[in-house]
């Protein structure tokens, strides 16, 4: 049976869509996979408990949930279609209850990646919240979400793997990475390697470049969903993207 992948997505703000490389890295990302029949993505900027799907009809509104950016971003659209029956199969899987907010569209760790993945918008997207950072807890809500791959839904977790933004001192795209987003995304990438998911859950205690590289963790989160959803938590995940924008990892990949 072939598994549709998860995937852990950098998502970058609006301007990634006019960064040629990481655009076109994605787009060949999304080129590359069988198409899915949907996707579900668990984004860093929605975070409510208990776990709560979004809007699931109609074509899938989007929330402009950033500020200070060129009025072109405001203008974006994506008008893929809601996913009522994937809202209904997370239901039926998770060992909790799951409320809805249908009025809630897609924000900017959906939509961004997605543009350039998935750019002709046709297939179904739900959005999920994060419930909690207790990697532990995130871990296995991947591990019940896991049967959906086999049903050819997608899953994204969808953060940034250095995230440090007040501790940035240059916002050019090609900006010269600090220490602490290089040691935090090295030390990610080795333990990634070696499937040694404990280690990643223990990042607050373990990883270098903390808290600098997440002084808020909601980018790392998505994570723990991902490599729940694996076939194997201890297989090395295969990485995707690398390098930096702005100065932070914009590592992605996924797993078998």
């Amino acid at each position: 049976m072939t598994l549709t992948p998860a995937l852990y997505i950098g998502h970058g703000a609006p301007p990634l869509l006019d960064d040629p490389l990481w655009s076109s890295q994605l787009a060949a990302w999304g080129n590359e996979m069988a198409r899915p029949k949907a996707i579900l993505v668990v984004s860093a900027h929605w975070e409510s408990a208990p776990l709560t799907v979004g809007s699931t009809s109609g074509a899938t509104p989007l929330i402009y949930d950033f500020g200070g950016f060129a009025p072109k971003y405001y203008n974006l659209q994506y008008r893929a279609p809601g996913a009522p029956e994937l809202a209904a199969r997370i239901k039926a899987l998770m060992n909790e209850s799951v409320a809805e907010q249908p009025n809630r569209g897609l924000d900017h760790g959906a939509y961004v990646p997605l543009l350039k993945m998935f750019p002709d918008a046709d297939i179904p997207v739900l959005q999920m919240s994060i419930p909690t950072h207790d990697p532990e807890k995130l871990f296995k809500i991947g591990q019940q979400l896991a049967p959906l791959r086999e049903e050819g839904v997608l899953i994204i977790g969808s953060g940034f793997m250095t995230h440090g933004l007040p501790f940035l001192r240059d916002f050019c795209i090609d900006a010269t990475p600090p220490g602490w987003s290089v040691e935090f995304d090295l030390w990610a990438q080795e333990v990634l390697s070696r499937g040694a998911v404990d280690e990643l859950m223990n990042y607050k205690a373990l990883a270098p470049g903390m808290p600098y590289a997440h002084p808020t963790v909601e980018h790392f989160a998505p994570i723990f969903i991902t490599l729940g959803a694996a076939t194997k938590a201890d297989v090395a995940p295969d990485t995707t993207i690398d390098g930096y924008w702005m100065g932070l990892s914009k590592r992605s990949f996924q797993v078998a």
